[in-house]
This record gives C-alpha cells, structure tokens and sequence, in this order.
C-alpha cells in the first residue's frame, strides 16, 4: 500500500510516498532555516508564503521520481496539527485538492504521532514501546500499546526542551536553529563545569524554564569575562538530558516494556543517544538524523498505521488535542 504524506506545520515543505509504513519510494523537502535565521526564530506569515510557493512542485517531482498513478494510493495524508495555523492550512489545502482530484482519501495526521512512526522506516520496530518525544515545540513520554494506541505518560509543563535549546543558543551567541549548534560547542566543552538544577517537577513531567533561567543568570554574572561558551553549553545539555533519559527509562520499567523510541528534533542530539545505547537492557530506537526533523515520511508512515479517512471539511489545529 502506498500513501503520499504531505507536512507542513512549520517551516520545512515535504512531501513523500511510503510504501507499507516502512520503505521509502520519494520524497523531497526543503527547509527554510535559512530563511527564518536571520530573524533568530520562524516567522509564520514568512513560512507559510514559502510553503505557498514550492508544495506544488515538490508533489509534481515526488510523482515522477515514484513513477506512480496518483489514483492508485491507498490515501494522501497530512499534518493536520498541532503546528502553525497559517502554514499547516497550506499542507492541508494541497491535499484535499489531491484527493478530490484523484478520488483518492483523505487522511488526518497528528505531527506527535508522526514524529513516533518515523522510527517504523526500514526497521522491525513493533509495539509495545515507550516514547520520548523531544522537539522544538514539545516534549513528551508517550506509552504505545499498539500501533494505534497510545497514552502521553508525561509533558513539558511550560518550555520544550527544544524550545529551551533555541533560547540558551541565542543567549550564547551560537545561532539558529539552536539544537545542533549547542550540540556541536557541548562536545568541546565540560559538562560539569557548571552545575545547572533539573526542573523540580513530581511525576514523569518536565520544566525547563527554570534551567533556562539559571543559565541567563550564569551569564549575567560572567559578564566583563572570556564567556566559556562550549562549557555552559555542554553543561545546559547534560542538565536537559539528566532528566529526560532518567524520567524515560523510569516510565519504561514501570511499563514493563524494554522498547524505548526517540523521536523528533532534539533526537538528532548525539548525547543523548549515547545515554540511551548505553543501556544493555533495552532495545533501542531512533530515527536516521534527516528523519528527526519534520519530513513528509513520517506523515506518510503513521497514516498507513493509523490513518483514518476524513471528509475534505477536516481542519487544521494549532495545540495537541
């Protein structure tokens, strides 16, 4: 079974065909970092007139690499939400006009979920599993029980962790997107130069606005010195991952499950991979680093999983429902 998979809640423009929710056929995307860095951050108007411009193309080249008939998918399926209203209604347009022009369904995606089922690409990887999902706008411990079942354990009370990773960037003058330049200054620097607290959240939830802060006031008070960039940033990362690997790995053994998947962004982050290879006692995934930030193959892997069709009257949200 193929489904075409378009995403679109932020700033990059994919589009993908997925045979059977695990093998790649297509697939194009086109970011935008480039674009929004000089603004330190996405702007939505910004985005959403570039999704305007290339969707269409990327859908027209995605065709003619995959050479298939568009009236033999078993569905096309988006990103619904949650994301930004203005860019995911441009994703969401181009594939109710596909479906209604190739009689073909339609089908709703949800972007956590996605980010989850970019792990079943080319690998074996069945439920049960934990998930720890870590992104620029979320961060969450999702139990799957099966394919189509799965509870959200714990979540960020105020800050994402990538959203955290973006504003320590800018603070220490590293750029955007945040996630990989901190990675990059945290691997020369000393992790425990700097004792950053963890959130003081009960449970399997996360702060993170605390932590940002004390890494504000650190810098405050280096002001007039040599700011040691690499050290406050390789100690900021250790402090984000202490308590997503520990609270992770507390969820699973309480589960009783020994499949622990990582997704999203921040997944791309080679430290806390490491902590989770670590472990001879849990079977680990990931996805390959292309398939961490928003693409259209995980859209397209998590509609042949769990897609339902939907009428063309579907529409876009912004928050997780």
């Amino acid at each position: 079974m193929l489904f075409l998979g378009l995403e679109s809640s932020c700033d990059e423009t994919a589009v993908a065909i997925v045979e059977d929710g695990r093998r790649v056929v297509a697939q194009r995307l086109i970011s935008q970092v480039e674009v929004h860095s000089r603004f330190g951050g996405v702007v939505p108007e910004v985005a959403a007139r570039r999704h305007l411009e290339v969707i269409n193309d990327l859908v027209a080249e995605v065709f003619a690499e995959a050479a298939v008939d568009p009236r033999s998918l078993a569905g096309i399926a988006c990103t619904t939400g949650p994301g930004l209203i203005g860019t995911l209604l441009v994703g969401l347009s181009c594939a109710k006009a596909l479906a209604w022009a190739y009689d073909v369904p339609l089908l709703s995606v949800d972007h956590i979920f996605a980010h989850v089922c970019a792990n079943y690409i080319d690998t074996t990887l069945e439920p049960p599993f934990v998930a720890l999902v870590v992104s620029g706008g979320h961060t969450q411990i999702m139990h799957f029980e099966s394919y189509r079942k799965a509870t959200i354990i714990g979540q960020t009370l105020d800050d994402a962790s990538g959203e955290a990773y973006d504003k320590v960037a800018r603070l220490l003058g590293l750029g955007y997107p945040g996630g990989p330049a901190v990675d990059k200054a945290a691997a020369r620097g000393n992790p425990r130069a700097f004792r950053f607290p963890e959130g003081v959240v009960s449970g399997s939830d996360f702060s993170f606005s605390g932590l940002k802060t004390a890494v504000l006031r650190t810098v405050e008070n280096l002001r007039g010195t040599d700011l040691p960039v690499d050290d406050l940033a390789a100690s900021f990362q250790d402090a984000v991952n202490r308590v997503l690997f520990r609270k992770t790995i507390a969820v699973a053994r309480s589960k009783g499950v020994s499949k622990v998947v990582l997704a999203g962004g921040v997944a791309a982050n080679s430290d806390l991979r490491k902590r989770f290879e670590s472990l001879a006692d849990i079977e680990f995934y990931r996805p390959a680093p292309a398939l961490c930030t928003d693409n259209a193959v995980m859209v397209a892997a998590a509609a042949f999983y769990s897609g339902e069709p939907v009428p063309l009257s579907v529409s876009a949200y912004s928050r997780q429902r």
